[in-house]
């Protein structure tokens, strides 16, 4: 018998990488690579720096990145609320010759 589980989760927003942590990661995985002396020199030697520094990667800053996903979402949802009255307020007319 298998018990089903309801995990907790987000509405994610369409076409916004720039909130989903993942990319945030990413980025200090790439910064950590860039960083290392001397570089990898090939694909093998890739892997293995690849492994060694997601391997190195704190934790907790993962961690405060997703925990940051709920307020980063509302902030965006707050302003594209505010500038969505703004435009219904003064509507734009667009005039063309």
């Amino acid at each position: 018998m298998t018990r089903s589980r309801v995990l907790p989760h987000m509405v994610w927003p369409a076409m916004s990488p720039d909130l989903n942590p993942i990319e945030h990661v990413w980025d200090q995985l790439k910064q950590r690579l860039d960083d290392r002396t001397p570089p990898p020199r090939d694909l093998a030697e890739l892997r293995v720096a690849l492994v060694e520094e997601w391997n190195a990667l704190p934790q907790n800053n993962i961690m405060r990145l997703v925990r940051s996903m709920r307020r980063r979402c509302q902030a965006v949802i707050f302003r594209f609320t505010n500038l969505f009255l703004v435009f219904r307020t003064f509507p734009l007319t667009f005039d063309f010759c």
